[in-house]
């Protein structure tokens, strides 16, 4: 399917279904989960996937980058990996009997790049990501080569292996617009994955975007989404949002001061103001309602949340702990209109 350009609000809702659906093929159930992803997508961030082995985060990272016909790079993340495996390194060549420096690119020189158990790599080695999902670009013995847009980073990370994983810094987890948490399928689900994988002819994804001009009009998308609209009441919400993520040093009694250390950055307020234009435009609408952010807040704040040391003590989630500390704010919000 190709567009022509400029899009209207209508075509991009269409395309961002016909997405869903394609995915949906191979990702059975996780209806939630792959409308995050594409969220994330569009909105111009990256996720962080997480889940335990077999739930099919590998399987939607690939199938993605099918159905928008964009290149593809996968780095299966270890111990051993170094820098260089990821972002390139210079090499010498000989050209006409002189030897010379050359550039040779790494993986990271794609559309849809998918790190696989991320937190398996060291942090010396998690952080080579860094300028490349903030900046898009990478820097190599003083020299800045730009990544192509658009750039797309998928991490996955297994919660359950302690043993030779490296917990991810919050700089580098404050460079994901979501964390997406994939569960486990419903038995009528996992029913219907027994069907379809354990035939000869499996379900597969086709290309919704024509490879020509798959790249012009998923930028054309996001900027598209950027003219959605936001109402002061919303704005002045998200902040409050976010807000009573800070704990406050004079206020023991505070959710937000028992259970967090440090609470979310700037980046997560951005993140739920983008993620809830980009649900907006998918829901049919060209300004943000508050049901908008309520959906997304949890996806762009749970990873940005530091705990205290009681609430590890008591085995206290991020989820667990924003979900106490939101509600109050829903529930008084949840009747202004927009």
């Amino acid at each position: 399917m190709t567009q022509n350009l400029p899009m209207q609000p209508e075509e991009f809702r269409k395309t961002f279904q016909a997405l869903h659906e394609e995915l949906s093929r191979v990702i059975v159930g996780q209806h939630d989960v792959i409308e995050a992803f594409l969220v994330a997508f569009f909105a111009g961030g990256h996720v962080l996937l997480e889940g335990v082995p077999g739930l099919g985060k590998t399987l939607l990272a690939k199938s993605f980058a099918k159905t928008l016909g964009l290149t593809f790079a996968r780095i299966q993340c270890t111990p051993d990996l170094m820098p260089a495996d990821i972002l390139g390194t210079q090499l010498i060549v000989d050209r006409d009997g002189r030897k010379a420096f050359e550039f040779s690119k790494g993986p990271v020189f794609t559309h849809i790049l998918l790190a696989d158990e991320v937190n398996r790599a060291t942090p010396k080695t998690q952080s080579a990501l860094l300028e490349a999902m903030e900046e898009r670009q990478v820097t190599i013995t003083g020299t800045t080569h730009k990544l192509e847009e658009p750039f797309f980073v998928i991490a996955t990370q297994n919660p359950i292996e302690l043993l030779g994983t490296y917990s991810l810094p919050e700089a580098q987890l404050d460079r994901f617009l979501f964390r997406v948490f994939v569960g486990y399928p419903t038995p009528e689900e996992l029913g219907q994955i027994l069907r379809q994988t354990t035939v000869a002819d499996a379900p597969s994804t086709q290309a919704v975007l024509g490879a020509d001009k798959a790249k012009e009009w998923i930028l054309h998308a996001r900027r598209l989404v950027r003219e959605v609209l936001v109402a002061r009441t919303i704005e002045e919400y998200v902040v409050r949002l976010v807000s009573a993520t800070h704990p406050k040093e004079d206020s023991e009694g505070d959710a937000a001061s028992k259970w967090i250390r440090y609470g979310a950055s700037p980046r997560g307020a951005q993140a739920i103001l983008m993620g809830a234009k980009v649900l907006a435009m998918v829901r049919g609408r060209v300004n943000i309602s508050f049901e908008d952010v309520d959906h997304i807040a949890p996806f762009a704040l749970n990873h940005r949340l530091v705990l205290s040391f009681e609430a590890e003590a008591e085995r206290r989630t991020a989820t667990a702990v924003l979900q106490e500390i939101l509600e109050p704010i829903h529930a008084a919000t949840s009747r202004q209109p927009a």
